[in-house]
């Protein structure tokens, strides 16, 4: 598999090309550019970057993963978008991975072990949060993704709760700045089994969607 992954749920914002023919899949090189706290999201010119020194043409590309989030609404549509202009052009297979998992498997990767809670800003005053476990044989998750309150995530960590997420405000002390990054998410993405080609890919948003209809103009 050759892969392209894009990791924009954070300010964070990354892309990584994988040759998983290149050697074995544990272990196979992953090309990483990243683009720190950027208002734009230069998608094109990262993506360019990250094929070219991975020595992998476009043409050659046969799947794209994407992290679905929880996160920057504006930056996973952003990738969603940009997976699917290319799945139109070229029929590739589509992995849409969940960020936190991404984060959590990157962790596990450098030998963090214990039990963990992400968590990741809703904005509201609220955080998605999320309960792990990680051991010698892999991590599982042990709380579902949910909707939290910034008081509840205050409280847990004043307990003793080991909390790690990205872009977490500076006025919640005690959480461990950890970002997912689309190395690990290109690597999740060659272990996926079945991939389609022409697979949905939705953001993982707890909200519901709202629309609210504008008022009729005024006179002037």
């Amino acid at each position: 598999m050759k892969i392209l992954a894009l990791e924009f749920s954070t300010g964070h914002r990354t892309v990584a090309a994988l040759d998983t023919e290149a050697m074995d899949n544990a272990r196979a090189p992953a090309i990483e550019i990243e683009e720190v706290q950027g208002r734009s999201v230069r998608a094109c010119a990262m993506v360019e970057s990250a094929l070219r020194k991975a020595g992998l043409a476009r043409e050659s590309v046969d799947t794209v993963a994407v992290g679905l989030g929880p996160g920057s609404y504006a930056g996973i549509r952003t990738a969603i978008a940009f997976a699917l202009g290319w799945h139109m052009a070229r029929t590739v297979r589509l992995a849409g991975i969940s960020s936190i998992e991404c984060l959590v498997a990157g962790l596990e990767s450098r030998g963090t072990s214990g039990s963990l809670l992400a968590a990741v800003d809703a904005q509201r005053g609220e955080f998605y949060l999320a309960g792990y476990e990680l051991g010698p044989t892999g991590w599982r998750e042990v709380e579902p993704l949910h909707l939290a309150s910034g008081e509840e995530l205050e409280r847990r960590v004043r307990a003793g709760a080991r909390v790690v997420g990205p872009d977490i405000p500076s006025h919640i002390r005690g959480v461990q700045r950890v970002f997912p990054d689309a190395a690990i998410l290109a690597r999740l993405a060659a272990g996926r089994a079945g991939l389609e080609r022409g697979a949905r890919l939705e953001p993982i948003h707890l909200r519901p969607t709202r629309f609210v209809k504008a008022p009729p103009p005024r006179a002037v």
